[in-house]
């Protein structure tokens, strides 16, 4: 006989799980019992906050699987909360296990008992508890197959200690077939049709490619339709590296311009949230050509002139098929380029700014010119205004990886979703980007990667502040009025260093690039604390300029 964790375990493997992350609990070792017996790698963190951002970036970085974290009971489930709702808002499928007191004690107050399924169900799209050992299997598939269909997102399903942990017979238990669940469908011909026109009769049309996109492995659908129409094309969320940022039609200085001009918009999974104006930054009078995955999301905020539902990439393709080389909007892209170029030209005296402390943009401008050099390497951003501040040079490397938070804004994902890069990535270099207030949330778990000998670089712009709340603060209350918002000059190198990684201090322009390559020589995780300017007004560039 064996248990029900073993159940689960085998379960996972079933679904194509290779990886969980989780820290220990003992309401659900069952699970780690079982996951040793499938070949399935236990990685346990310091914070089940990290657990759950790590399976998150799984995810991202492993089309058509789920990430999966589990979490002991009570505080367990509590503390994985934030990076459950950060999957959420970015459409990540993970699968989270919770524990809970024994079925035969519900509700008399065991250990760490509480209603984790009413907590978890406003940020997922599935939440409930399996109270029968042998449906284990089943409830697994349903976690699976929630997550992954349609919009993805997270799952959760709980499983009492002692359902988990009863005695069954495993070999006897026949498992669902588990499938690929993802959005493969097409919008109907006659939809794709009427884009088409819309497109025929444009003359200034712009595409903002987001997070959907990528969930539907359509970045070679997106190419090719600008490599056959020459329209430009903006980026958003997860969209951010579908068109190689080298790429003649890829644009990123010139979005507010273009908006302004547009007649036609083609919103190719960016949906009309915060980062639109929910709808307003798009002209009153132009026309919109809507892509995404499910029919609820097509005209939110905003009414769309035409919705196609289904894979993005395939019906991408289908509009560039329907178009049958008929356009070209070679000048409209031209006077972009003109715009985007003024834009570089506008920050060159900032980017070779040899100003002490270190101007932020001459940083960002180090670290580009580093993550140029390797075209696979994975960029993490963990912050507010460095990463800001570095979208605007870095390049996504053409092979490589860009992730970030998504529209939550989380901060503290850095070193939990560079765990999972990591791992699933052991031959490639991974490297975040830090606001020096981001590292302090989840800068412990580089425990975790001194403990698994993952190589990962951290560079740190340390500007002894909370510098994307500190200017608007001074701006309205005054500068003798910051509270809240002020850090040390804390040398995160050293704590580094006393986990077992290699540090670097960095106080000086020319410093910066010896730094980071010493810091991936090392062979260790790695920090590189670099000393910035603050800002306490405005910032060149900033938001609130």
């Amino acid at each position: 006989m064996s248990h029900g964790g073993r159940l689960a375990a085998k379960a996972l493997k079933a679904a194509g799980v290779e990886c969980v992350f989780t820290l220990s609990g003992g309401h659900v070792m069952g699970i780690y019992d079982g996951c040793l017996d499938e070949g399935i790698r236990v990685i346990d963190v310091r914070h089940e906050q990290a657990a759950t951002h790590a399976a998150d970036a799984w995810a991202r970085l492993n089309p058509g699987k789920v990430g999966v974290a589990i979490l002991t009971a009570g505080p367990g489930v509590t503390d994985g909360v934030t990076g459950v709702a950060n999957a959420w808002r970015a459409n990540s499928p993970i699968v989270v296990f919770g524990g809970q007191g024994p079925f035969n004690n519900l509700r008399r107050g065991s250990l760490q008992e509480m209603d984790h399924v009413s907590l978890m169900r406003p940020i997922t799209k599935w939440a409930d508890t399996c109270y029968e050992t042998a449906r284990i299997g089943e409830y697994v598939e349903q976690a699976v197959r929630h997550a992954m269909s349609g919009v993805p997102g997270p799952a959760f399903l709980e499983i009492p200690m002692d359902v988990l942990h009863s005695p069954i017979d495993v070999e006897a238990i026949t498992l669902p077939t588990f499938r690929d669940y993802r959005v493969a469908s097409s919008a109907p011909a006659a939809s794709i049709e009427v884009a088409a026109k819309l497109l025929r009769q444009a003359k200034r049309p712009m595409v903002m490619a987001g997070t959907a996109l990528k969930w539907s492995e359509g970045g070679p659908a997106l190419r090719r339709f600008a490599e056959a129409t020459r329209s430009p094309v903006y980026t958003n969320g997860m969209g951010r590296g579908q068109l190689p940022m080298d790429h003649p039609q890829f644009f990123n200085r010139s979005r507010k311009e273009a908006l302004a001009a547009a007649d036609v918009v083609v919103l190719a999974g960016t949906p009309l949230d915060f980062r639109m104006k929910y709808g307003a930054s798009i002209p009153a009078d132009a026309q919109i050509v809507q892509l995404d995955l499910d029919d609820t999301l097509i005209g939110q905020n905003r009414s769309a002139d035409i919705g196609l539902v289904g894979n993005l990439g395939v019906n991408l393709d289908a509009l560039t098929d329907a178009l049958n080389g008929s356009l070209d909007f070679s000048e409209h892209t031209a006077h972009l380029r003109t715009i985007e170029d003024a834009a570089d030209a506008a920050l060159a005296a900032q980017l070779h700014s040899d100003e002490v402390p270190i101007d932020p943009m001459r940083l960002c401008h180090e670290i580009a010119d580093f993550v140029a050099t390797d075209d696979e390497m994975i960029v993490i951003g963990d912050g507010g205004d460095i990463v800001a501040q570095a979208s605007k040079v870095l390049r996504v490397p053409p092979n490589g990886t860009w992730m970030d938070p998504g529209p939550l804004g989380t901060l503290g994902v850095g070193m939990p979703f560079a765990l999972a890069a990591q791992i699933a990535n052991p031959d490639r270099r991974v490297m975040i980007i830090y606001g020096d207030g981001s590292f302090g949330l989840n800068g412990f778990e580089f425990d975790t990667a001194v403990r698994f000998g993952l190589p990962i670089v951290g560079i740190v712009g340390n500007d002894a502040a909370w510098g994307q709340m500190m200017r608007p603060q001074a701006m309205i209350y005054g500068e003798d009025r910051l509270v809240a918002t002020e850090l040390r000059a804390t040398r995160y190198d050293k704590v580094v260093e006393a986990l077992g990684g290699h540090g670097e201090h960095v106080t000086r322009p020319h410093e910066i690039r010896g730094a980071i390559e010493r810091a991936f020589a090392s062979g260790k995780p790695a920090l590189v604390n670099v000393e910035m300017r603050k800002d306490v007004g405005a910032m060149k560039g900033s938001t609130y300029v």
